[in-house]
């Protein structure tokens, strides 16, 4: 017999939640099989079999348990069920064949269903045991239901209230309340973002960026992109690598509070907000600043997917410097993101939307997105919010300056 414990998958993760079986009790499970999911504060992993046995759970789906509580048991000195023979016997196939289907037998035309009435002396109403319940659960009283014999009602009058399939000429509505556990994803989600809120000096500064450029780049060498790479040319790598090339232009962005000491990085980990069935994550992508935009768009790619299949690991959650974040995916126009501790500044993205602007002293229709920088401003003063908020807006508007970070023309000419 093996226990099946919860594996210790982080330093500060104390417990986890049992997200659910892969296989149930009973099972015939191979060694290095995954049998289970269980969901931390970081990150979603799957626990193995040890050997190869029959399954025994214990532990149920949503619990919360802790590392190190065993959650189930395997016994190894099991061998797999054998596979019962379907195969009909000789003598059963010519009975089979030799008997004749009820329906065979009778020549009588199925009756009409009776029409449907409405009951309302609930003296008169009787139900089936099943349709008792699901009137319980849903707080449906008789006399609401339209059933088709007057004196019982089944579990499909029911379901026809329910679904909405039944013209009922009672106008009440079936309201129901739902709870569910919250996972220890959203738990640390709300944690987080409560503290931010709470232990930052937090303000958010906004700046615009005209795409046209951008949207020219993309336009003409998508297609070259992705034949060349394998993968579509986006706009999170141009916001990626703009930021990057800011960051190093403005540490203090880029740089944590730690006690009494500020903790400078001299490189750019970028974590990406993606949004999962379960919850936001942030997963990072590392040294962008060595990265092209084929890899960061490989890589961002890799992440999201991993983050929608719960397949990322601690490491790829841990580490990151600055976030951004694209709201405008869903639409949102404008929007202050909050903070994502330890880190101490975070780029909002938005709706591209056509606007008229001023270009050169003329209205011009422009493909315009607005940018929001929330920041902690016991590091980061105003001005340096601001200049880095206005860099990464020159980047995006000239995009070729981030070959070098520098104007192109400047660069040629050698002068500052």
């Amino acid at each position: 017999m093996v226990d099946i414990k919860i594996p210790a998958i982080g330093e500060s993760i104390k417990e986890v939640t049992l997200l659910k079986w892969l296989k149930k009790t009973g099972d015939f499970v191979e060694r290095d099989v995954a049998i289970a999911e269980i969901e931390s504060e970081k990150a979603t992993v799957e626990v193995n079999a040890e050997q190869s046995g029959i399954l025994k759970t214990i532990a149920a789906e949503g619990d919360t348990v802790e590392i190190g509580a065993l959650i189930g048991t395997i016994d190894t000195a099991a061998t797999p069920h054998p596979t019962k023979d379907t195969t009909p016997s000789p003598n059963q196939t010519t009975q089979q064949k030799s008997a004749k289907p009820i329906s065979s037998v009778t020549t009588d035309k199925p009756s009409p269903e009776p029409p449907i009435k409405s009951v309302n002396n609930p003296s008169e109403i009787k139900a089936t045991p099943l349709a008792s319940a699901i009137m319980k659960d849903n707080k449906i009283e008789p006399s609401q239901i339209p059933v088709s014999d007057t004196h019982k009602i089944k579990k499909q009058d029911i379901l026809n209230i329910l679904k909405g399939k039944q013209n009922s000429s009672s106008s009440d509505r079936v309201v129901t309340n739902r709870r569910e556990k919250m996972s220890a994803l959203r738990k640390t989600i709300s944690k987080r973002l409560v503290e931010a809120k709470n232990t930052t000096a937090m303000l958010t500064t906004f700046n615009e960026v005209d795409m046209t450029e951008i949207l020219k780049i993309r336009s003409q060498y998508k297609d070259t992109f992705k034949e060349q790479h394998g993968v579509g040319l986006g706009f999170m790598s141009f916001f990626t690598k703009a930021s990057s090339i800011a960051l190093l232009d403005f540490p203090a962005v880029n740089a944590f509070i730690d006690q009494d000491s500020i903790e400078f990085h001299d490189y750019t980990h970028i974590s990406i907000a993606v949004s999962t069935p379960r919850g936001l994550t942030v997963p990072i992508i590392r040294n962008v600043q060595n990265l092209s935009f084929a890899d960061i768009e490989k890589k961002i790619i890799e992440l999201s997917t991993k983050a929608k299949d719960n397949k990322l690991t601690a490491d790829e959650l841990q580490g990151g410097t600055f976030t951004i974040t694209n709201g405008g995916v869903f639409g949102s126009l404008l929007s202050t993101p909050i903070i994502n501790l330890p880190q101490s500044a975070i780029l909002g993205m938005h709706k591209i939307q056509e606007r008229p602007v001023a270009v050169n002293g003329k209205v011009e229709i422009r493909p315009m997105m607005y940018l929001a920088l929330s920041y902690d401003h016991r590091i980061i003063d105003g001005k340096e919010s601001v200049s880095f908020l206005v860099r990464v807006k020159s980047l995006l508007e000239n995009p070729l300056n981030m070959l070098t970070g520098q104007d192109p023309t400047k660069v040629l000419l050698d002068i500052q």
